[in-house]
C-alpha cells in the first residue's frame, strides 16, 4: 500500500499565499536541518530532505505551483511528483557551499572562485598637517609590500619542469565525493585547487613565491579628511597565489593638531582674546584664516564668551563644494600687570562707574515692597 503524499505548502511549513521569500526561507531551513551531512545514517532526516526539495522544486517554479494549486499531485503524472530539480537545488547549494565548500550538481563555479584566492589588503597609516586637510595633496608613499619572485613569477617552483600534475585530483584541481544522492566537488586538498604540486623548488625564492619590496605609489588626498578617514587603493594590496586578484592598499590619515583651529566636524573653532578696551568700546579686528585675512568687527560692550560666524570658511565636505563654518570665540582678557598710567585710567573709570552690583533701576519687588512698607 503507497503512502499518500503530503501536501507541498504542509512539508515547508508555509501558507498557500506566501511570497518567493518566505518560500525560499522555509526550503532552506528544512534543507540545512535534514541534510544527510549533518544526519549521518539517518534515513529519516534522508527523507525529508528529499521531500522538502520535491516541495521547492514545484512550489519555486510559477507554472508548477499554479497547476499544483489547481490539481494538486495529479499535476504531475498521476502523482509520481515533479523529482528533483537542479534549480532547486542552485539556492541549496549556495547554502551549503557557504558551510562546507561544496560544490553540487558538477557547476564547478563555486570550485573555481575557492581556488582562486583573493590577495591580503594592505594597512599603510599617513600622517599629514592640518593645512593640507585643508587643501588636500598629492603624496608620494613608499608601501611595503609583497611581489611575485621575478624568476618563478609566484609559483615557487623552478620555471622548466618544476611543476608536475597532482596525483590526487589527476590535474583537475578538485576532488568528487559520493555523498547519499549527491554528487559532491571539493577542492583538492593537496594542491589547493592548482591540479599541480611543486617538483622541483625555486632556487631564488626558495618555494616562498614572494619576495618583500618597497613599491613606490602616488596617492591623492581629497579636502576635508579627518583622522580615521581611509582611502582605497584597488590592486594595490598583495599579489594572490596562484595568479588570484591582489589585495586592496587602504591608506588611513591621521591629521595632525593645528595651535589655533579646532575641527568639530565640519566646523572651525578659535578663541580671539581682546582687552577690556575693545569689549567695551568695540573694535575692528584682522584675523588670519586659511582663506586669508578677515575682519571681524566686535560691537560695543561685548561679553566674554561671545561668538561670531563666518560663514563657508571651515572645513570642505568630502567631494563636495560645500564647507562648513568658522566660530570666533572672544575672550575678554583682563591685564594682570598695569603700568602707572594705566592704572590711574582704571581708577578714574572706577570712580566714574557704580560702585554696587545693584542695578540703577529698583526691580519689581522692591517697588512693591516700598509701597507696602
Amino acid at each position: 500500500m503507497s503512502v499518500a503524499k503530503r501536501d507541498y505548502y504542509e512539508v515547508l511549513g508555509v501558507t498557500r499565499d506566501c511570497d518567493d521569500q518566505t518560500l525560499k526561507s522555509a526550503y532552506r531551513k528544512l534543507a540545512l536541518q535534514h541534510h544527510p551531512d549533518r544526519n549521518p545514517d539517518d534515513h529519516h532526516a534522508e527523507e525529508k530532505f528529499k521531500e522538502a526539495a520535491e516541495a521547492y522544486a514545484v512550489l519555486s517554479d510559477p507554472q508548477k505551483r499554479a497547476a499544483y494549486d489547481r490539481y494538486g499531485h495529479q499535476a504531475f503524472n498521476g502523482g509520481a511528483g515533479p523529482g528533483f530539480n537542479e534549480t532547486a537545488f542552485g539556492d541549496f547549494s549556495d547554502i551549503l557551499g557557504d558551510l562546507f565548500g561544496f560544490d553540487f550538481f558538477g557547476s564547478g563555479q563555486r570550485n573555481r572562485r575557492d581556488r582562486v584566492q583573493r590577495g591580503d589588503d594592505i594597512r599603510y597609516d599617513l600622517e599629514i598637517s592640518f593645512e593640507d586637510s585643508m587643501r588636500g595633496l598629492s603624496a608620494d608613499l613608499q608601501v611595503p609590500r609583497l611581489e611575485p619572485c621575478a624568476r618563478c613569477h609566484g609559483l615557487g617552483a623552478e620555471p622548466n619542469g618544476g611543476m608536475t600534475s597532482c596525483s590526487v585530483c589527476k590535474g583537475r584541481g578538485e576532488v568528487i565525493y559520493q555523498q547519499s544522492f549527491l554528487s559532491i566537488r571539493k577542492t583538492c586538498p593537496t594542491c589547493g585547487g592548482r591540479g599541480q604540486v611543486i617538483r622541483h623548488v625555486c632556487t631564488q625564492c626558495r618555494g616562498e613565491r614572494f619576495s618583500r619590496i618597497e613599491k613606490k605609489l602616488k596617492v591623492n588626498i581629497p579636502a576635508g579628511v579627518d583622522t580615521g578617514t581611509r582611502l582605497r587603493l584597488a590592486g594595490e594590496g598583495n599579489p594572490a597565489a596562484g595568479g588570484g586578484q591582489p589585495g586592496d592598499l587602504y591608506v588611513v590619515v591621521k591629521v595632525a593638531e593645528h595651535p589655533v583651529f579646532e575641527r568639530r566636524e565640519n566646523d572651525l573653532h578659535c578663541t580671539l582674546p581682546i582687552n577690556i578696551a575693545q569689549a567695551a568700546l568695540g573694535a575692528e579686528i584682522v584675523i588670519e584664516t586659511f582663506d586669508g585675512p578677515q575682519t571681524i568687527r566686535v560691537p560695543e560692550g561685548t561679553q566674554s564668551g561671545a561668538h561670531f560666524k563666518l560663514r563657508s570658511l571651515g572645513v570642505p565636505h568630502l567631494n563636495s563644494r560645500a564647507r562648513g563654518d568658522l566660530y570666533v570665540h572672544v575672550d575678554v582678557q583682563v591685564p594682570k600687570k598695569l603700568t602707572r598710567e594705566q592704572r590711574r585710567l582704571f581708577e578714574e573709570l572706577l570712580a566714574a562707574l557704580p560702585t554696587d552690583n545693584a542695578p540703577h533701576e529698583k526691580s519689581v519687588f522692591e517697588k512693591v515692597r516700598d509701597f507696602f512698607g
